[in-house]
């Protein structure tokens, strides 16, 4: 499997195997690669001639410190389970000074104010972090399509937006969530759960689910409340925000328009751990 540390060596190699109609897939991830990210490199495959993973732990997208310290980094593992799933994918690992070269500073983006929602008024900057790691990956792989998951759906936005605001030449491409058999979301910040932990953790697939049947019925206000109250019984967990949003704006709902794509939005901590999850309503 090809693999480089190094972005000049990337695009040299990229560069020599594009023809005028070769397509680029690009799977960005933060390594400790679950089967939620081997899904999105299979579509990739399905959908291209070369597909490219990147590995890369950004620290511009962490406002917690003790977060990023702790964030799994498993890289040996990563690349079994990439050539295990096809030998062909391309591997681009680069180190911090490779993609930031002496100046860790994020780019300072306007998402129309995608950014100050849900993610973005618990963590300050993490969407400038995110844009601007996306946008140099952007630049340095040239993909055809790249592919992210919906579990992040704020993310997945924000990526959309970026992308048009900057006239970039790449199809976002957003994929299912990916869930455990006890339907927990997938995520590399599992691997921090205990195994009780992990378990207990399908309430918040169970309350998503729940959520969905009320909204056929209840008001926004009534159906958050009766999370709050949900989650306050059990004190493993914190609820940090739970929302119900429009998926084009992401602003909250409080009165239904006919016509509307609506989501459900939660984040929650479990020891300290911040999962979060969403579903659409409609």
């Amino acid at each position: 499997m090809p693999i480089f540390y190094g972005k000049a060596t990337l695009m040299d190699h990229l560069k020599s195997i594009k023809t005028p109609d070769s397509t680029i897939g690009f799977v960005p991830t933060m390594g400790a690669l679950h089967q939620g990210h081997l899904a999105l490199m299979r579509q990739s495959l399905l959908e291209n001639d070369n597909t490219v993973v990147s590995i890369f732990v950004n620290p511009t997208q962490f406002n917690n410190p003790e977060d990023l310290a702790k964030y799994p980094r498993t890289l040996e593992d990563d690349i079994k389970k990439l050539d295990n799933l096809d030998p062909s994918i391309i591997l681009y690992a680069p180190s911090v000074d490779d993609i930031y070269e002496g100046k860790v500073v994020s780019q300072n983006f306007d998402f129309d104010g995608l950014e100050n929602q849900m993610e973005g008024k618990f963590r300050p900057g993490h969407f400038d972090g995110v844009g601007t790691i996306v946008k140099r990956l952007f630049e340095i792989v040239a993909p055809t399509k790249a592919y992210f998951g919906e579990k992040d759906f704020q993310q997945l936005q924000i990526v959309k937006k970026m992308v048009a605001k900057n006239g970039l030449k790449v199809v976002i491409i957003g994929c299912p969530i990916f869930r455990e058999e006890n339907h927990l979301a997938m995520s590399s910040r599992n691997e921090r759960l205990s195994y009780k932990e992990r378990e207990d953790a399908a309430i918040i697939y169970k309350i998503l689910s729940a959520v969905k049947e009320k909204f056929k019925t209840e008001t926004t206000k009534e159906i958050s409340e009766w999370v709050s109250d949900y989650l306050k019984k059990d004190a493993h967990f914190e609820l940090e925000y739970f929302t119900i949003a429009d998926e084009e704006t992401l602003l909250s709902c409080t009165e239904k328009i006919e016509n509307k794509k609506y989501r459900a939005f939660i984040a929650v901590l479990v020891n300290n751990i911040r999962l979060i999850d969403t579903i659409s309503l409609n």
